[in-house]
């Protein structure tokens, strides 16, 4: 391969480490894990400046000090490449909960009292980063949004490579670091993340280190890859298509010399792999290198406690010492620890570091912790989205056209793809499911980002391409996050039911996303918006397995700031929809909309009306005319919306004396209180659309009870009577899946004679007919396989 690099400024002659760099190297190492143990333990007496006494100790020990110190050699050793070459990087911390230890390199490389001044580089900032450290009112464990230089909370693992590949595409300047712990790598997302470099463009994305920290145990186990023989991990991460780098040992002069080897060894290949495809035109898909580094859990931490071993065991994971406040002895071996740092060398008498502890941390922006790249909101542009115009349908009447919602909206995405040809900031992933999703016109702009094996039968395939596709919901989620949060845009497009999978990912997002909001410092990132499709009502060729509308309540029950949820209709009510969506800032935007053939309900003027209040009347379907409504459908979804206005036409033709009012709701969240939403209507606004006395039939395209959930606080609540999906499916025809759901437009008329008090006795014969329509249906699909015609070939305006 290669021996050039990318750029002549990132060279890097592979010169051996001098003694004096590895002494400083070393300095830095000792002033980190100084800095990491002081944060589990002391509130006070920062530098050691007096025998440490009870008093001196935090009353609760939080933390976990097993990960940190090769946490802190990674980060040290990070600062003397990046500085050498002149790099861009951004370093994704796996073992989240190694927390200290990156608190304590972005407070030495002062990019922590950048963002925090009361946190200066001295001993008062000093004593304040150690007190606030897992303390009320302070900083969490892990490696949280507050931590200058994150984009990863790894208090739940299994994610960090994956974020790590989402934060190299489009960034062919950067290198991503990933530590990667490994419990860590005993999760499935992370297992299938390793695949992530068989998308990976190295012209057009920057590259991302996958270093492996093999310290042996979990909470209280051993880890699977520590404990199998080096040639066969070897041959795992070669199957994977990398070549490790292997860094061993306990001796820290010994580890420092090799790590930077392993280092420049690893970055080399990089930038000559680079170089050979920018600059050379090779295609072959890069070996890329992983460091495997093997060092003691806890390491130079107490060797023994109360008789017990515990560096290099699992009893290091967190607080090895754990009665310091009321133990002498344990007390003793605490300040015997700290002192075994000599923090008298790395800090002078007023606590700021030393030249030789700050020899290899590079200037501004090249900081881990001050990156722009782990601020993503510093970098993202706004997406060049045209007029909606150009790709609504037309709509003359309601109800008499029918158009495929996402395949309206694929065009649209088509067209942000290629006015992105150039900037390279937006990406669409989803898991083999674009074509399916009606999506497909997206290729036209751009092709699936692969570097595998091509044959003649593949469609799409494209080294350069910025559609993801991979079974994976974990890697397109991580691969989005990642991408999100450092300054770009895309859309995750998935089938309904599966998007659970990334339900505690999703999780995290959000929780990042609030504390983010949080911050001053951090700015907006780009929304990360899902597209649910092939949903539960046109599900009924897959069955019961593809039927599942839940991941809506799932984000709603999360923080309100950050969550919205949408349901248009039609095609226009979608374009509007993905509009205000893709614009968004800050938040997690879940569309639900169908792929098949729907009604086209209201046109692009009246769908940016409709869908800006979030939930209104169609006057156009009811027959209120200036009167009191008898009854109010509501509807929120495309299925549920069309057997909604099915059932206003039965009313219109079979009672034309009641007057009905038809309310559509778009954005699920105008349904709560205003004070318990930024969307939630007031309660003059829901009773002057639902009424307070009047029954309302509300057929709702998920789980009935959110909706109750939502409205349970209403003055007419006991008025509201909800259907939707209860778990009844199978693979039948598109209106038994309906029916076997009591949705269908024969059971919301008879809901309305049941509900309207006066109705249940004068309109008998027409509830009757309704239960009829209901039996004939059952008999026909048995009989044709097909659904009745009076279902089939219904229109608004037939």
């Amino acid at each position: 391969m290669p021996e050039a690099p990318r750029q002549d400024s990132r060279t890097d002659s592979r010169t051996a480490p001098t003694d004096e760099e590895l002494r400083t190297l070393d300095a830095h190492w000792r002033a980190a894990n100084y800095l990491a143990a002081g944060q589990i333990y002391l509130l006070a007496n920062p530098l050691l400046t007096e025998p440490l006494r009870p008093e001196h100790i935090k009353p609760r020990l939080l933390g976990h000090w097993g990960t940190s110190p090769g946490l802190n050699l990674v980060h040290t050793h990070l600062n003397r490449v990046i500085k050498n070459r002149g790099l861009d990087a951004l370093c994704v911390w796996g073992p989240g909960h190694g927390g200290p230890s990156v608190l304590a390199n972005s407070w030495l490389e002062g990019s922590y009292s950048e963002k925090y001044p009361d946190a200066s580089r001295d001993a008062q900032g000093m004593e304040l980063l150690m007190r606030q450290f897992s303390f009320p009112g302070g900083v969490p464990s892990h490696v949280a949004p507050e931590v200058p230089g994150s984009i990863h909370e790894g208090g739940e693992l299994g994610y960090s490579l994956a974020h790590a590949y989402g934060a190299a595409l489009d960034n062919p300047d950067l290198l991503v670091a990933c530590v990667i712990g490994d419990g860590e790598a005993e999760t499935g997302p992370l297992a299938g993340s390793w695949h992530a470099n068989k998308f990976l463009d190295p012209v057009h994305d920057g590259a991302v280190l996958p270093i492996l920290h093999l310290n042996g145990y979990k909470i209280a186990n051993p880890t699977v890859l520590s404990r199998i023989p080096e040639e066969e991990l070897d041959a795992l991460l070669r199957g994977y298509g990398h070549e490790p780098i292997h860094v061993i040992g306990d001796d820290p002069a010994i580890v420092h010399r090799a790590m930077a080897e392993a280092m420049d060894t690893a970055l080399d290949r990089i930038a000559a792999a680079q170089h050979a495809a920018r600059e050379q035109g090779a295609t072959e898909r890069p070996r890329w290198p992983v460091i495997v580094l093997r060092t003691p859990k806890g390491w130079t931490g107490p060797a023994e406690v109360d008789g017990e071993p515990v560096e290099g065991t699992w009893r290091a994971h967190q607080v090895p010492l754990s009665g310091v406040r009321d133990n002498p002895e344990h007390l003793r071996q605490l300040e015997s620890w700290l002192r075994s740092y000599r923090p008298e060398e790395l800090f002078d008498a007023e606590g700021r570091p030393v030249a030789d502890v700050l020899a290899c941390v590079p200037e501004g922006t090249g900081r881990l912790g001050a990156t722009p790249y782990a601020n993503g909101g510093l970098l993202v542009r706004d997406l060049p989205i045209p007029s909606l115009d150009d790709f609504a349908v037309p709509v003359d009447k309601p109800g008499t056209t029918m158009h495929e919602p996402t395949r309206v909206l694929g065009d649209l995405l088509a067209r942000i793809m290629r006015d992105t040809a150039v900037r390279r900031d937006f990406r669409l992933v989803g898991p083999d499911e674009t074509a399916s999703n009606r999506l497909q016109a997206v290729y036209a702009a751009s092709g699936k980002a692969w570097q595998a094996g091509t044959l003649p039968v593949d469609e799409h395939l494209d080294r350069h391409g910025r559609v993801m596709e991979v079974l994976s919901e974990h890697l397109c989620q991580g691969w989005l996050e990642g991408y999100l949060l450092t300054g770009r845009h895309g859309l995750f497009s998935c089938y309904e039911a599966f998007v659970h999978i990334v339900d505690s990912m999703v999780n995290q997002h959000i929780k990042w996303l609030r504390t983010s909001r949080r911050l001053p410092w951090r700015a907006p990132i780009a929304s990360l918006n899902y597209l649910l499709t092939s949903h539960v009502w046109r599900q009924d060729h897959n069955g019961f397995s593809h039927q599942d509308p839940g991941f809506v309540d799932h984000v709603l029950n999360k923080s309100p700031e950050v969550v919205r949820v949408y349901l248009p209709p039609d095609a226009n009510t979608l374009l509007s929809v993905a509009d205000h969506a893709l614009r968004s800032r800050d938040y997690v935007n879940v569309i639900v909309a169908g792929k098949q053939p729907c009604f086209d309900w209201l046109s692009m003027d009246e769908a940016r009306v409709h869908c800006a209040r979030g939930a209104g009347i169609w006057e156009w379907a009811g027959t209120e005319d200036g009167a009191e409504p008898d009854v109010v459908l509501a509807c929120a979804g495309d299925v549920p919306t069309q057997e909604t206005l099915a059932a206003a036409h039965l009313l219109r033709r079979y009672l034309p004396e009641l007057t009905v009012r038809v309310v559509n709701v778009v954005d699920l969240a105008r349904l709560l209180p205003q004070g318990e939403h930024p969307h939630g209507m007031s309660d003059f606004e829901y009773d002057g659309l639902f009424t307070t006395d009047k029954p309302v039939i509300f057929a709702y395209h998920g789980y009935p009870w959110l909706i109750h959930r939502l409205a349970y606080r209403r003055t007419g609540h006991q008025h509201l009577h909800v259907r939707g999906y209860k778990e009844a499916g199978t693979t039948t025809t598109p209106f038994d899946m309906v029916v076997r759901n009591d949705l269908d437009r024969y059971r919301l008329v008879m809901d309305v004679i049941d509900r309207v008090p006066g109705l249940a006795v004068r309109a008998t014969a027409v509830r009757q007919r309704m239960a009829d329509a209901r039996t004939r249906h059952h008999a026909w699909i048995r009989e044709h396989g097909t659904d009745l015609p009076e279902v089939a070939e219904w229109s608004w305006n037939a």
